[in-house]
């Protein structure tokens, strides 16, 4: 891609989840590999965590879809679901923050044993670092496998950014991406607030991104 001096993918500007968008770097390599590998997993439950934008909902979707699974997001973690899980054999818990009712996501780690499924859980910290309330919990939450999703490498900021500017149709040369990457904080976060506000910035100026465009953002 770094060869080409105009940057430009045909994709509509919405969210790709599908396996062959998922970039694959140092920074995410164990998840992926992870998610991959099923259903040979040492344990039944990962737990994949990483600060937010890491792509961790990417891998999730990529799960979901490959082994016929089930996602909610944690506010969505009621007794009536619990029930709805038996259909499936693979569970993805999204956005997993503890603050749901313990005692439901005690009986999920109960269902995951004892109907032999397998569990995802995404979340900001791994779960084994939370100070669960329910001591069988506390015990339970240990016994997974942990993938943490680094931040993110040189190589995997420049398909990020590439990939946020090809879904708003954007054109940008490979030199700015490279110009960008060096000076930008190191954030999955701060990459999507900075592509958020440079793509606000030239819709409303209608003018392509240049230089003076990005060291105008990178100043605010």
């Amino acid at each position: 891609m770094r060869e080409l001096n105009q940057l430009l993918l045909n994709f509509n500007y919405k969210q790709n989840f599908k396996y062959d968008d998922f970039y694959v770097s140092d920074s995410n390599y164990y998840a992926f590999k992870l998610i991959d590998k099923w259903p040979y997993w040492e344990k039944k439950i990962l737990n994949i965590y990483g600060e937010k934008y890491s792509g961790k909902t990417h891998l999730a979707n990529i799960f979901k879809k490959k082994n016929n699974g089930i996602r909610i997001n944690e506010s969505e973690l009621t007794n009536e679901n619990l029930k709805n899980f038996k259909l499936y054999e693979n569970i993805i818990l999204d956005n997993f923050t503890n603050n749901c009712d313990e005692r439901l996501l005690y009986s999920l780690f109960n269902l995951i044993d004892q109907d032999n499924k397998y569990l995802l859980i995404n979340s900001l910290i791994p779960i084994n670092e939370i100070n669960f309330h329910l001591e069988d919990l506390k015990s339970r939450s240990k016994n997974c496998l942990f993938a943490k999703i680094d931040s993110p490498d040189d190589d995997l900021m420049f398909a990020i950014i590439l990939k946020n500017f090809s879904d708003r149709q954007i054109k940008i040369d490979k030199k700015l991406i490279d110009f960008i990457i060096k000076r930008i904080d190191r954030s999955y976060g701060k990459i999507a607030d900075f592509i958020y506000k440079i793509d606000e910035l030239s819709l409303k100026r209608k003018k392509p991104i240049n230089f003076k465009t990005v060291n105008e953002i990178l100043k605010v």
